[in-house]
């Protein structure tokens, strides 16, 4: 189950970054859809981290290190 929601939050994180250059592209400078779209990947982005390490934290996620 936590693999399916951080791959979803992924996928939104990707999708807003590709909003935000279509709109960079489209608006050339004339609206703020390029900064909302980005704010809200770096939001997202911020909030995934913080749920890895509170979920690492209380043992929901358990990490693996590299070579035992």
């Amino acid at each position: 189950m936590q693999k399916l929601l951080i791959i979803a939050f992924l996928i939104v994180i990707l999708w807003n970054l590709g909003a935000g250059l279509y709109y960079m592209m489209v608006d050339k400078g004339k609206t703020d859809r390029t900064v909302k779209s980005l704010s809200w990947r770096i939001g997202l982005s911020v909030t995934l981290i913080l749920l890895v390490v509170a979920g690492i934290l209380s043992g929901f996620i358990k990490p693996h290190g590299i070579g035992g």
